[in-house]
Formats: C-alpha cells, structure tokens, sequence
C-alpha cells in the first residue's frame, strides 16, 4: 500500500515497536472535509471553483479563505486535516486527487510532495516575492509565513548573559533538570530533521543525548511548554515563537522572552503552498496564491497568528526580531530536505527520547 512506503507522510516509527505522530498544538491526526467535492474537467465555469487541502485549522485560515471566496466569488472547498496525513492522501489518490492547492504547515511535507513528482512549476512572478530560502529550489513551492524555532526562557531564571550562542549550549550540565521540551511535537521534530541535515546524523545524536542527560521536562506540545515556562517549572523551553508572542497579545508582562541561537537552534520553518500538477482548476488556483501573498493576507497572518510574512515588503507584528537578522546569523538550509522525518523518528526512539 502506497502510504506505508512514505512513512513521513503518515508520521509514524515501528522500529521499536512503539508509534510516534508529529503533532502540531493545533492539529490532530484526523482529517476532516468541508463540503465533499467531486473532480470535474477545468472548463468553463467550473473555473472558478478551488478545492484546498489544508493542513492549517480552520481556526487560523477559515476567515482569510472565506474573504478570498467574497473577492473572488470562487467556490471554494476545503478539506481540513493533518499536514502529513493530507499529503499521503494526495499521493494515494494520484491523478484523481480533487485537490488544486496544498496548504501544509511545515515545508518537509511540501518537499516531500515535490520529490514524488505531484507538485507544478509556480510562475516566476510569484516565485520571486519570497526570498529563495523559503521556497523550492525549483520553483514548485513557496512559504507564506515563517515559524522561527527559539529558545524561550523565564526572565525571573534566567539573565540574558546566561543564555548559549548555540543549540549544542543547553547540553552542559549547568541546564540539568531546566529544560523543557514537546518530543512528539512535529515543530520540535522538523527541528531534528535540520539538525540532521546540517550538521549529521552523530551531532544530532549526541545533542539528543546531551539534553537527555539533562533531565529535561516533557511537555506534550509548545503551548504546555509555555505554560510550564510561565509558572516556573523549567527555566528554558524549545518552541517556536509564535506560541509566546500569542500570550503577550494577552499579558504583555509574562515573565518570558525569547533567546534566538546562533545556528539551527533559530531554524525558519514554513507553512507554505504548491499547486498541484493534477490541479482542475489551475488558473484559480494561482489566484488564490496570489492572494496570500498580498499585503492583506500578509498582515492577517502577522496580526492574527503572529508568524513572520514572507512575502517582500510585509514587516512582522510587535518586536519580533527581523528575519534579516536570523538569517544573517543562522545556517541557510534547503527546507525541501526537511522531508526525512522518518529518519528522525527513528534517532528519537534509538536514543529514548519518544
């Protein structure tokens, strides 16, 4: 069966028998479809209908799909579910797959999708209003917004000057039982996967080790972490940034900043899009890109969600530290390379950590 051969598409690891499904906080595992859709031939006025896979909630994207439909009056139908769980579906359904556009919540499930040939080539003029970090190599992709791994800590613990350059810093004895992390969380486990790629397999080994040896505190997902982080209970916690920026938008003084790292620690993941090649209706499908790129859409998802806008000229919400400044002072990785989750899950169970 076609889904048990990519086994990052569906998140799992039976090495040790076990099972371990990247999560995100605001996904589970099941998918859900809002309305049923139909494939039909991309003529005439069914041209303007749009069938999306999203592997972003409703919650997030609901109101920015539904102005896109008012803009537009495009009859759009989305299918809301896990990112990795939707893109096997796609792989599944081949060539009858309904789906024009593939909105997914990190870029390993995009490269994924491009390396078994089912993404198109995206026009230039698109292509060219991201910065080539956060697109494909070749073009059949694009991020929309960044998601920035951080090392957030409590300001009442923790003084700035404390604090590593590098993610391998957090290893030393001295972050012994101060630690928190979400394992299982498919944020934390992208992360791996870059630590993987940029620095091999045995550093990423030994960094899970390391911090393992540290007596971290499990969290099941980002927001328990800063929940955790807020209360006390660990000084430092591996998220993404969004997470504390969401809390700040409600108690601007919780005791909890963000330290970005001099390496992958500071990875930018992306939620991004692909077209894909067996898309009915093509042309509304690039529209819809389009739209997410545009000022108003840009600054919805910095506003609402408080991810970083990739698209040029779109600044992000608050204080966040420029992604000029990350850049200058993190590796540049190809994010389609992020798509080797099953390697990673099983370095998580050989070294105990899930």
């Amino acid at each position: 069966m076609r889904r048990r051969k990519f086994v990052y598409l569906v998140g799992l690891a039976t090495a040790s028998g076990g099972m371990a499904i990247a999560c995100t906080d605001n996904q589970t595992a099941t998918t859900t479809t809002s309305p049923a859709t139909t494939a039909s031939p991309a003529t005439g006025a069914l041209e303007n209908e749009l069938v999306i896979y999203s592997g972003r909630n409703e919650e997030l994207i609901g109101q920015l799909i539904e102005q896109f439909r008012q803009e537009t009056g495009a009859n759009v139908q989305v299918r809301y579910g896990d990112t990795a769980e939707l893109a096997a579906t796609i792989l599944e359904e081949g060539n009858n797959s309904p789906a024009d556009v593939y909105f997914a919540q990190d870029a390993g499930a995009l490269g994924a999708l491009q390396q078994e040939g089912r993404t198109a080539q995206l026009p230039e003029n698109l292509l060219n209003q991201v910065n080539s970090r956060y697109r494909s190599p070749e073009g059949q992709w694009l991020g929309i917004t960044g998601r920035v791994r951080t090392v957030d800590y409590n300001t009442n613990l923790v003084q700035p000057g404390e604090l590593p350059q590098s993610i391998f810093g957090f290893t030393e004895p001295t972050w012994r039982g101060r630690i928190g992390w979400a394992p299982t969380n498919g944020s934390f486990q992208a992360f791996v996967t870059a630590l993987r790629v940029s620095q091999g397999e045995e550093q990423a080994r030994k960094w899970l080790e390391g911090i393992r040896a540290n007596d971290p505190r499990v969290f099941p997902n980002n927001t328990s972490v800063l929940e955790g982080l807020t209360r006390g209970e660990v000084a430092v916690g591996f998220v993404n940034h969004y997470y504390l920026e969401r809390i700040k938008q409600e108690n601007p003084q919780v005791p909890v900043a963000h330290h970005f790292t001099n390496d992958v620690g500071s990875l930018v993941n992306v939620a991004g899009v692909a077209i894909l090649n067996s898309a009915r209706h093509p042309n509304i499908a690039q529209r819809f890109v389009e739209y997410l790129l545009t000022p108003a859409a840009q600054n919805y998802f910095a506003t609402e969600t408080r991810e970083y806008p990739l698209a040029s000229g779109v600044t992000p919400e608050g204080d966040l530290v420029s992604l000029n400044q990350i850049e200058s002072q993190t590796p540049e990785i190809d994010l389609s390379n992020l798509r080797d989750l099953e390697g990673t899950l099983q370095l998580l169970q050989q070294t105990q950590v899930v």
